[in-house]
């Protein structure tokens, strides 16, 4: 890794060094680098675009206490595209994975669909970031686990990834601390491979029900019409 404890400013390139630990749990993203060490193989994934917008004060207003989804072809072949408040300004983007290289197409089909609740916003930042699809074919090599995006844990449907992402580093921190009675033992794969087999058992059914309503719900606009009825 790089030590940057003695450097400051934009322009330090740190000093590589090296640490040597019990356990390495993997909870740098989407492109996370702990994964690819330890071969924990590619996942399928859906592009998500959006632009922080900051509104007019009386429109975001209109956002207060409430988030929009859109769905539809317009919007997104296989996703939604959303207006999600941001303290004071709003995002606004969408998200595909069949349909990634045309994504800006659909950017621009939100913000159609928006257009009087965005009216003179001012775009402060444009964002894109892989959204994992499924686990990863491997997320446990010796000591060494993954959680969060790294590992896939990623909802369909809904896209929800944040409350996954830190469920599943608690869950995996208690487990370390348990297993190595506080830093008093070392811990083995066995114990975190409990961890993860924990964890499935309490959201595996979660991601099996949402992967099946975007499989029914995600393929035509009727069918969307019918999942915004529900």
């Amino acid at each position: 890794y790089n030590d940057f404890g003695d450097e400051c400013g934009k322009a330090r390139k740190g000093v590589k060094a090296s640490l040597e630990v019990d356990v390495v749990i993997g909870a740098d993203g989407a492109n996370s680098r702990v994964a690819k060490d330890i071969d924990a193989g590619d996942y399928e994934y859906a592009i998500a675009f959006q632009e922080r917008m900051k509104i007019p004060e009386e429109k975001m207003e209109y956002y207060k206490d409430r988030a929009e989804m859109y769905v539809g072809e317009d919007v997104s072949p296989d996703f939604y595209a959303w207006v999600f408040p941001k303290c004071d300004h709003v995002a606004v983007g969408t998200g595909t994975v069949k349909d990634k290289k045309h994504v800006s197409k659909y950017q621009q089909g939100i913000r159609a669909r928006a257009a009087t609740r965005i009216e003179g916003g001012e775009i402060l930042r444009v964002e894109a970031h892989p959204i994992p699809e499924h686990y990863r074919p491997r997320r446990l090599s010796g000591r060494a686990v993954l959680v969060g995006d790294a590992a896939g844990y990623v909802t369909k449907c809904a896209g929800e990834g944040i409350y996954f992402a830190a469920k599943s580093g608690r869950m995996c921190a208690e487990k370390v601390v348990a297993a190595s009675q506080a830093g008093r033992f070392m811990i083995s794969q066995a114990d975190l491979q409990q961890h993860l087999d924990e964890y499935d058992a309490q959201y595996g059914p979660t991601y099996f029900v949402l992967d099946m309503l975007q499989k029914l719900f995600y393929t035509n606009d009727p069918a969307r019409e019918s999942f915004v009825e529900l």
